[in-house]
Order: C-alpha cells, then sequence, then structure tokens
C-alpha cells in the first residue's frame, strides 16, 4: 500500500483544461506585448477627432490607404457629405505647424490620391485646414458647394505644371528675351498660367502652367526643345509636377 502525500492530484482531465486555459492566457499576453507599433499608433489616433483635409472630391472616390500623413498619421481616408468627399487624416491640433516635413507629406499625399483617383479632379486645399469634428467639416462643406462645383468644372481633366529657370552664377541674360522665348513655346499648349514669387535675383521665371492631360506629352516635349535651346545655354532648367492645380483654384475653407 503506497503512501499518500499531503497534496491531491487534480484528476486528468480536469489538469488538462487547466493546462489549456493556461496557455490561452499566455497566448494573449505574448500577443499584446509584441503587438506592432503601427496598431499602438492606430489606438492612439482612434481617439482623434480632428481632421486634416488634403482635398475635395465628388462622390464616390471612397478612398482610403495607409501612408506618411500630415502631423504623424497613417491613414488617409474620405469625410462624404452629399455630392462631396472631403479627403482626411486624423491629426491632434487644428492648428498644424507648417514644417518643411510636413508641407512635404501634404504635397505627396495630394498626389497619390491624384493616382488613385483614376483622372477625377481634387480640389486642393493649402497647407493648414484642420476641423475640430466630421461635423465642423461638413458644415464647411455645404456652404462652399458652390466654390468646389466651380472649381471642379476649371480643373476637370487639367494638371498643373512648373517651370522654373535660374541663371547661372555670374551669368548676364536677357530676362525679357528669355521670358517670351518660353512665352510663345509653352503659353500655346497651356489653359492658362500664373506667375509665382520672384524669390532670388537668380531666378529668371516661376510660372505655373494648366495643362489638359491631354496635352501633357506636347508640354513636356517643348520644354526639353527649350532645355536644348541655345538661348537658354546661360540658365538651369527645373521642371515639375504633376502637381494638383493649387495655383488655379481659388477656394479656401475655414471656420475651424
Amino acid at each position: 500500500m503506497h503512501a499518500s502525500s499531503g497534496a491531491s492530484i487534480a484528476p486528468l482531465p480536469a489538469l488538462r483544461e487547466a493546462i489549456a486555459r493556461f496557455a490561452v492566457v499566455s497566448a494573449r499576453c505574448e500577443a499584446v506585448s509584441l503587438r506592432p507599433e503601427t496598431s499602438l499608433r492606430r489606438r492612439r489616433w482612434s481617439r482623434v477627432t480632428n481632421r486634416y483635409v488634403y482635398g475635395i472630391v465628388e462622390s464616390g472616390a471612397n478612398l482610403e490607404f495607409e501612408t506618411d500623413a500630415v502631423g504623424g498619421a497613417d491613414r488617409v481616408y474620405t469625410v462624404p457629405h452629399r455630392r462631396y468627399e472631403a479627403v482626411v487624416s486624423d491629426i491632434d491640433t487644428t492648428e498644424p505647424e507648417e514644417t518643411d516635413e510636413d508641407a512635404r507629406r501634404h504635397d505627396e499625399v495630394l498626389r497619390e490620391i491624384m493616382a488613385r483617383t483614376n483622372g477625377h479632379p481634387i480640389v486642393p486645399m493649402r497647407f493648414g485646414m484642420a476641423f475640430e469634428s466630421n461635423r465642423a467639416l461638413k458644415n464647411v462643406i455645404r456652404g462652399a458647394r458652390p466654390a468646389f462645383r466651380r472649381a471642379i468644372r476649371d480643373i476637370e481633366g487639367r494638371i498643373e505644371l512648373g517651370l522654373k529657370l535660374v541663371t547661372e552664377a555670374d551669368a548676364d541674360v536677357d530676362r525679357e528675351a528669355i521670358e517670351e522665348i518660353v512665352a510663345d513655346a509653352l503659353e500655346p499648349l497651356a489653359v492658362k498660367s500664373v506667375e509665382n514669387d520672384d524669390f532670388s535675383d537668380r531666378l529668371v521665371l516661376n510660372r505655373s502652367y494648366l495643362v489638359e492631360e491631354s496635352a501633357r506629352e506636347q508640354f513636356d516635349e517643348a520644354v526639353a526643345e527649350l532645355e536644348d535651346s541655345p538661348d537658354l545655354e546661360d540658365v538651369i532648367v527645373q521642371y515639375t509636377g504633376p502637381f494638383a492645380p493649387y495655383s488655379f483654384v481659388d477656394v479656401t475653407i475655414g471656420a475651424r
């Protein structure tokens, strides 16, 4: 006859059940401890109600994608209101600071929106449009509908391209002659153009052009010919774009 120990041994089925429960709890704890940083960020942003606006599109876009957004957010999506949708990301302030990094993110998100909407027009917002809630944003969209309608009509099927001409160091150039050469080459191919800030003594020309998407290739070729022109041998040609047509949209939404 065997001597019994002081502690009783649990029946085998009960022991198996206890081990199984322990394994489940351990797995859950491990999952929490190893949760990716992006998931933690998402939990943080889920509590934020402020919306940072990149632009307005017509309804049906249903955009949602992950990217490096303004203010450190990592998701861009739409807030619909009747026939329009605001393309937004979450942000923890209604007065974002225009750092170089966030200005770049703003532009890059707009470019991605353009690529994802398959040519559908987006009315771009300038940096800094943030609202404290979806309701506040929708109220502003409601009041600006006529302006959005006009803007979409003006930019549909069109893109913005930029051209800067910068002189080589110490180069002496005939600025008026160069401006005339460029105008003769590019103005007939553009719907319209606007002059931008002259922020440097070396800047000969700084213009933005609104161009039909169907004329993009022809415009590119005209710029390439200018780059090879002996008349412009003393200037550096900086050709950029396409951009959302900031320079040709006069819509400002406020009332944060």
